[in-house]
């Protein structure tokens, strides 16, 4: 596994993400002016102000996941018969999960309601469950063991389900998912995530070798409604900051070599 990808990764996105930038500048402008650089202290602000401004007025988040999310379509024609349904982690509070010892999910829980749906329509397919982050109280509790629990309360055999619980990222999900379902070739599998997620997964999946089919889920944007003018600072900045992720993961991902290409659009199996 890639640990230097994945620490540089984390260390570059806490730098730059949008809503923790913001902070960073609000705190060099502060620094400026306590300083004694008033005057350039007083641009830096007010081109702050103004940023604010176009964030809470402009859906710039909805502009950059719309082509992400429409890359594939949703509801897709599917195969009668399936060899796997693979669910990508991501929808699981685990610290929340542990400290309260019952299931708490995050925005993305469509994730595991689709990958459900899909166990119950294709009772024969095998079932994947990739992603193996820990709780930073317990390290032994990990976003496996969250979905584990959802899914023995929604009356699965979890016995049925493999979990693959070392990936930390994306990659590392299509790697150690190939590495332990060995899936064969002509096989049809179904990849279960988030629409502005899917472009980069199936990128990942096509270069170790393993196609799927798409199937989007838990979309951010609304078609029609993304030139709409509003007043929503704090949902406006959460949508772009997934945005930025997710388009910044793109690339990452396509300069290291772990995608197919930049903007996937490709790589699966046809019905």
């Amino acid at each position: 596994m890639d640990s230097v990808f994945y620490w540089v990764s984390k260390l570059v996105w806490g730098l730059f993400a949008p809503d923790h930038l913001l902070l960073i500048l609000l705190t060099l402008v502060c620094g400026l002016f306590w300083s004694g650089y008033q005057q350039i202290a007083l641009y830096g602000f007010s081109a702050l102000v103004l940023l604010c401004w176009v964030i809470a007025l402009l859906p710039v988040g909805s502009w950059l996941l719309l082509p992400l999310e429409t890359k594939f379509p949703a509801n897709p024609p599917l195969p009668e018969q399936l060899d796997g349904i693979i669910m990508l982690a991501g929808a699981e509070k685990i610290d929340a999960s542990y400290a309260w010892q019952q299931v708490e999910l995050k925005a993305y829980s469509e994730r595991a309601l689709s990958f459900m749906q899909m166990a119950r329509k294709y009772p024969d397919a095998r079932l994947v469950f990739t992603g193996g982050l820990g709780s930073k109280l317990d390290k032994q509790f990990q976003e496996a063991d969250v979905a584990a629990l959802l899914f023995e309360q929604q009356g699965f055999d979890i016995g049925t389900i493999q979990f693959e619980r070392r990936s930390r990222n994306t990659y590392e999900n299509a790697l150690l998912g190939k590495e332990l379902v060995r899936p064969e070739k002509g096989e049809k599998w179904l990849l279960i995530t988030s629409a502005s997620h899917m472009p980069r997964a199936v990128g990942v999946f096509c270069r170790v070798g393993w196609p799927v089919i798409p199937y989007p889920v838990d979309h951010w944007t609304v078609p029609g409604e993304s030139t709409s003018l509003g007043f929503a600072f704090g949902e406006n900045l959460e949508q772009l900051t997934y945005a930025v992720r997710e388009w910044l993961g793109l690339a990452a991902y396509h300069i290291t070599g772990k995608t197919s290409a930049w903007v996937p659009d490709t790589c699966s199996n046809e019905p």
